[in-house]
C-alpha cells in the first residue's frame, strides 16, 4: 500500500488507514466477547481522550443530538465541491439510527461481527443464498440478508480516487478538510435491486472527481461534525477532523453487483472492513443541529 513521501503524510495515512480497518491485525477468533471487553475499551477510550485536546469523534448514533465536545471546526464543503478520493464499506453499519438501530453483538472485539443491522424484513427470494463466497476473508465472507456501511470519501485537496485514504491527502494540503457521506446498505440476491457498480462509479464533473450515483432518496441526511473511524480507534482518539453526512433510510443493493465492485476498483477494495465501537461518551461526541 502507497504512502505519502513526506513523514507528515506519512504518519497521517498510517493513522487514516484506520478507517479502513488496514491497522488492525489479523485475528481467527469468532467467538463474540462478553459486554465487559466492550466498556474495558470505551474506558480506555475516555482514559486516552481525556484533557487530551481531542476533537468529536465517530461513529454516533445519528438520532440522539446530545454531544459536549465544542471542540471547533468549519464545516466542509458540500461533497459537489469537494474530490471524490476513496470509496470502501464496513460490514454492519458503524452507525446507529434511521433504519439500521439492531445490534449486531459485541463481536470479536476487533470490529467484526459487530456494529448494527437494517430493521426491516426481506423475502425468501431476495435472501437466496448465491453460490460462492463474496468478499471471503478470515473473518468470513457476504451473504444476501448482510448490512454495510459505504463510505464515500471526499478532500479539499487536490486528490484523486486511489486505494487507501492516503490519497485524500496532498504533497501541498497538509491538512484538507474531509467530508464522509455515508450510506447504509442492505445486501439481497436481485438484479433488480440497485447495482453497486453503478454507485461507486467515479467520474469527472465540472473538473472534480465525483461519484454522481449516490442514492438521493434514502432520507435527509444527518450532519455532524466527527472524525476518522475503524476498530483501530476502538481504545484512543482519531486526530482528522471529518464532516460526515450520513443517510438515515437503507437502500436494496443486488450482492451480485458487489461482488463485481470487489472483484475490480480503482481503490483495491477485495472486502468489508469492522467497525469502530459506537462512540457513546458525550464528551467525546458534537452537538448535532437539528
Amino acid at each position: 500500500m502507497t504512502k505519502k513521501s513526506i513523514s507528515v503524510l506519512a504518519v497521517a495515512s498510517a493513522s487514516l488507514l484506520a478507517l479502513n480497518s488496514i491497522a488492525m491485525a489479523a485475528t481467527m477468533q469468532h467467538e463474540p466477547v462478553s459486554g465487559a471487553v466492550i466498556a474495558k475499551q470505551r474506558a480506555a477510550l475516555a482514559e486516552s481522550t481525556k484533557d487530551a485536546g481531542f476533537g468529536p469523534q465517530s461513529p454516533r448514533d445519528i438520532d440522539d443530538p446530545n454531544g459536549n465536545n465544542h471542540r471547533a471546526f468549519s464545516t466542509a464543503p458540500a461533497y459537489t465541491q469537494m474530490n471524490l478520493c476513496d470509496i470502501h464499506f464496513h460490514e454492519n453499519a458503524e452507525h446507529r439510527g434511521g433504519e439500521f438501530t439492531k445490534y449486531a453483538g459485541n463481536g470479536d472485539g476487533h470490529g467484526y461481527d459487530t456494529g448494527f443491522q437494517y430493521d426491516g424484513k426481506l423475502t425468501d427470494a431476495e435472501l437466496k443464498p448465491v453460490d460462492h463466497p463474496i468478499g471471503k476473508t478470515e473473518h468470513g465472507d457476504l451473504k444476501p440478508g448482510d448490512t454495510i456501511e459505504a463510505h464515500f470519501v471526499y478532500s479539499t485537496a487536490q486528490a484523486k480516487p486511489g486505494p487507501t485514504l492516503g490519497t485524500c491527502l496532498s504533497d501541498a494540503i497538509n491538512n484538507p478538510q474531509l467530508r464522509v457521506e455515508a450510506q447504509v446498505f442492505v445486501l439481497v440476491n436481485d438484479p433488480n435491486a440497485l447495482d453497486f457498480t453503478k454507485l461507486a462509479d467515479v467520474e469527472v464533473v465540472n473538473g472534480l472527481y465525483q461519484a454522481p450515483n449516490i442514492p438521493t432518496d434514502t432520507g435527509t441526511p444527518v450532519v455532524y461534525d466527527g472524525s476518522t473511524t475503524g476498530p483501530g480507534y476502538n481504545e484512543k482518539g482519531s486526530p482528522f477532523e471529518v464532516t460526515w453526512s450520513v443517510h438515515p433510510k437503507v437502500a436494496r443493493v443486488d450482492i451480485n453487483t458487489v461482488d463485481k465492485w470487489l472483484q475490480h476498483n480503482e481503490f483495491e477494495e477485495d472486502h468489508a472492513h469492522g467497525v469502530r465501537n459506537l462512540v457513546v461518551n458525550p464528551d467525546l461526541l458534537s452537538q448535532i443541529d437539528k
